[in-house]
């Protein structure tokens, strides 16, 4: 299935979760990281359980004092 994580378009597998695919793009301190899954933010106990479909879109984002980055970016 075809996904786009941070506006890269990207063939993953059926059934990836959200938990999944920090670990495939070796997302830098994941404990950190929020995830936005078609601009809706995921909480961080169902990146396990969440499973991503075709088409969705993905973010990878760090909160800090003054405001918010991609980790792409």
């Amino acid at each position: 299935m075809k996904i786009i994580v941070a506006g890269v378009k990207k063939e993953v597998a059926e059934g990836l979760t959200v938990q999944g695919l920090i670990e495939q793009e070796q997302v830098e301190t994941p404990e950190y990281v929020t995830v936005s899954v078609n601009e809706e933010f995921i909480e961080s106990g169902t990146f396990a359980s969440h499973v991503l479909k075709d088409g969705d879109e993905v973010e990878f984002l760090y909160f800090m004092g003054g405001g918010a980055y991609g980790i792409y970016e």
